[in-house]
């Protein structure tokens, strides 16, 4: 789907019996132009009949973090203690927020869960969601709380430095929220979560998830360890170097570490597990024995910042695919590598397309 489908979908959901002189309207554009889009939507199967009867369609439900991402990069090396000379650039983040825009470019129907502030930072938010084609009629937008934050500084070579999050919004993203979307959690064909959640809400989300798999972000080696007591219910984790270390205990110098940590991961029940190794690239594995690598990008980073987000979202676009996990690792591979560069958090024009190009052009 386009991203003007997408749009036109997402209002549908909403209001099956809208005109479509008020939808064009909404979208500022022509009338003729929404009886086209809803034309190629019942084309392809996305739209039933007359009053917009959609076709029942699995969705992913995402439940984490969305901040703003203000970021500082460099082409001179960062000096402790004085100013450098450099762009900052502000970009819509946070890792359930980022996974969600991604999966919506890649043509599926995300749906984000998660709490902004009444200000500036969360309407810009959730404006960037709702052009991406994520479906925000669930996320909260609390007047007493200011939306999240994470700034990063990153050096010539385009990885992050130091980073410092303001997330304190998320303690409000609890049970008793939570409870008020279970018809939500229990209809999703997929869920997505990340550790900046509070270790209450992990715990209430893994007892009510019902059968649903789950597919987590570690997010970083302090929040990851939130989700230890859970790597058992847990379908795919995706933790870098440190937060594998951090959660097993193990050693992950290099690639032949990675059977010992992923035997250990397999062991606590976790079904796939991909470890994410900068350098050295991408080391998989699945709980039937199966596992590989990959090799590292060649790619001119603009911005690491939302490459491991963009890479979750192509693992997730592969499983609704149906493919096995080898198979989605080169997809997501492209993910990562397109969002990477990109000088923005997420890559403006991903899309299904735009990944077989750079598979086809990397082949």
């Amino acid at each position: 789907m386009t991203g003007r489908e997408q749009q036109i979908l997402a209002i549908l959901r909403d209001e099956p019996l809208i005109p479509q002189q008020e939808l064009a309207d909404r979208l500022g554009i022509s009338r003729s132009a929404v009886a086209g889009h809803i034309m190629n939507l019942m084309q392809k199967g996305r739209i039933l009949g007359k009053g917009y009867i959609l076709a029942r369609q699995q969705y992913v439900l995402l439940i984490g973090g969305a901040n703003m991402d203000i970021s500082g990069s460099s082409k001179q090396p960062l000096q402790d203690g004085d100013s450098t000379p450099g762009r900052i650039r502000c970009s819509p983040g946070g890792v359930a927020r980022n996974i969600a825009e991604n999966l919506a470019r890649l043509g599926n129907d995300a749906r984000l869960l998660t709490v902004v502030g009444e200000d500036l930072y969360g309407r810009t938010l959730l404006d960037a969601c709702h052009k991406a084609g994520v479906d925000i009629r669930d996320c909260w937008t609390l007047p007493d709380e200011a939306t999240s934050t994470y700034l990063s500084l990153h050096g010539p070579d385009g990885e992050m430095t130091v980073a410092i999050n303001d997330m304190d919004i998320l303690r409000r993203l609890g049970p008793e929220r939570l409870a008020d979307k279970l018809e939500r959690l229990r209809n999703a064909s997929t869920l997505v979560i990340d550790s900046n959640l509070p270790e209450a809400s992990l715990q209430w989300i893994f007892a009510h998830r019902g059968e649903c798999p789950v597919f987590a972000d570690t997010v970083s080696v302090h929040k990851c360890r939130r989700l230890l007591p859970w790597l058992g219910q847990i379908h795919t984790l995706k933790p870098n170097r440190q937060e594998a270390e951090a959660l097993s205990g193990l050693p992950l110098r290099t690639p032949d570490d990675a059977d010992r940590v992923a035997d250990w991961f397999h062991r606590q029940g976790l079904q796939q597990l991909v470890l994410s190794l900068g350098e050295q690239g991408i080391c998989w594995s699945h709980a039937d024995g199966s596992r590989g690598q990959l090799p590292a990008m060649a790619v001119s980073v603009a911005n690491a910042t939302g490459a491991g987000d963009a890479l979750m979202a192509g693992i997730v676009h592969g499983y609704l695919q149906g493919w096995p996990l080898a198979d989605s690792l080169p997809f997501a591979h492209a993910c990562a590598a397109l969002t990477l560069s990109s000088p923005a958090t997420n890559h403006p024009s991903l899309s299904t397309t735009a990944v077989a190009d750079w598979l086809a052009r990397h082949a």
